[in-house]
């Protein structure tokens, strides 16, 4: 008969400090969500406003909206990045890792119903989806998250919905109180109350 395999106490302690280390980790929620990057990606959204307000078309005001999307798209990496290098958090934790995962389908969803709505000038449902899918992607992101994320995304979605109640031709006012003030007003929330 063999002798039972002796483990050593500080291989079994570090053992234990893994196991705890990595349940802490899947536990904790994503807090390098950027205040100042969503109070600049608020800005961006009403230069945009101002500048689709002076369009005469449609269709230039929504290609103006989607330029802003994308700066704004860079405003919050560049504000993520930097909390997440002044803090102590990194973007490929468990919780990092399922914030993006869980924010990507419905805005992936939400560029393939613009492209589909653009290409057969269907323009009028836009600011409405825009922001409900926007919206619907904080919430659920938002789930892995300090709390006044997903009461974000549920803001954005009631004022998404309730654009659909309105004419058309209130789609930037919408887009501007959304995308602009929306980000402003909690932005300067995240970053009083969870810093940066």
């Amino acid at each position: 008969m063999s002798a039972p395999r002796t483990v050593a106490i500080s291989d079994h302690a570090l053992e234990h400090l893994k196991y705890i280390r990595e349940t802490m980790e899947r536990s904790g929620s994503f807090t390098a969500v950027p205040g100042w990057g969503g109070v600049a990606m608020g800005v961006s959204a009403l230069l945009a406003a101002g500048i689709a307000f002076q369009q005469s078309d449609t269709r230039a005001a929504l290609v103006g909206w989607m330029w802003s999307a994308l700066v704004a798209v860079v405003c919050g990496g560049i504000g993520i990045y930097r909390k997440t290098q002044s803090g102590d958090q990194s973007l490929y934790t468990a919780p990092g890792r399922q914030f993006f995962l869980s924010f990507c389908p419905p805005i992936v969803a939400g560029g393939l119903v613009t492209w589909a709505l653009f290409q057969s000038g269907s323009y009028a449902p836009m600011a409405g989806l825009w922001l409900m899918l926007y919206g619907a992607g904080i919430v659920t992101a938002g789930a892995f998250s300090v709390r006044v994320v997903p009461i974000m995304g549920v803001c954005f979605m009631a004022i998404g919905a309730l654009s659909f109640v309105f004419s058309p031709a209130w789609f930037n006012w919408f887009l501007a109180g959304g995308f602009g003030g929306l980000h402003i007003v909690f932005g300067l929330i995240i970053a009083r109350r969870y810093g940066g």
